[in-house]
């Protein structure tokens, strides 16, 4: 009998992306069109997580379709890159009404769902768009104008990584001079890509430190 293979990391993405094709973990389920799963390159070094899916989004299942998303395409092809090089998801996988901002709610139920990509995709670099990924995956409540194009390592998916602040395109689409901001902060990401990020120390416990407290009279 043949060996099972493992999996490849598309295969695994697939078959997770089928098993929250059909969440129902917030309200949001009820008025979507479709899950708006990750999309792009599962063997890509680098990871754009943005807010949620919009109109268009929702009507192709694919995030950044729409007008932001044709400014992604534009800032990537101004450091040599495509779609089809990169991975990109959202916080939420799902269109809130409207558009509006999400809700704490709706992250929490649906942050699990990115994490998974985050772990499954393994990325040296995630570039958060926007204030809820920024906020989300640094753990910080620091907004996105002060953080911006800052770098910081920070553990996602069980890995070290560089976690790399920029606005969210659609702030360019309001403010026609925040493009000059976000081609200033793109042309960095190359040499982040290229950059090593160290593994973290690991954490000696002592044999005494580890012994439970009641085996040591504390209790």
């Amino acid at each position: 009998m043949a060996a099972v293979t493992e999996l490849s990391r598309a295969d695994e993405l697939r078959a997770f992306g089928e098993v929250v094709a059909g969440c129902t973990k917030c309200a949001l389920a009820g008025g979507r069109t479709q899950v708006v799963f990750g999309s792009g390159n599962p063997d890509s070094d680098l990871m754009f997580v943005g807010e949620a899916p919009g109109f268009h989004e929702d009507k192709q299942g694919v995030p950044f379709v729409g007008a932001a998303g044709k400014l992604l395409d534009q800032l990537l092809a101004d450091i040599g890159l495509t779609r089809g090089d990169v991975y990109v998801a959202n916080v939420l996988m799902c269109r809130p009404p409207g558009n509006r901002n999400p809700l704490p709610d709706e992250i929490e139920a649906c942050e699990g769902h990115l994490w998974r990509q985050i772990e499954l995709i393994q990325p040296r670099v995630v570039a958060t768009l926007g204030n809820f990924a920024t906020k989300l995956l640094s753990g910080k409540p620091t907004g996105i104008t002060r953080v911006h194009g800052q770098e910081q390592e920070v553990t996602l998916g069980g890995r070290r990584v560089l976690l790399y602040p920029i606005f969210h395109p659609a702030a360019a689409l309001y403010t026609p001079r925040m493009l000059e901001v976000l081609k200033s902060d793109f042309a960095c990401l190359p040499e982040l890509m290229g950059r090593e990020v160290a593994p973290p120390k690991p954490v000696f416990v002592s044999r005494v430190a580890a012994e439970p407290a009641v085996q040591l009279g504390l209790f």
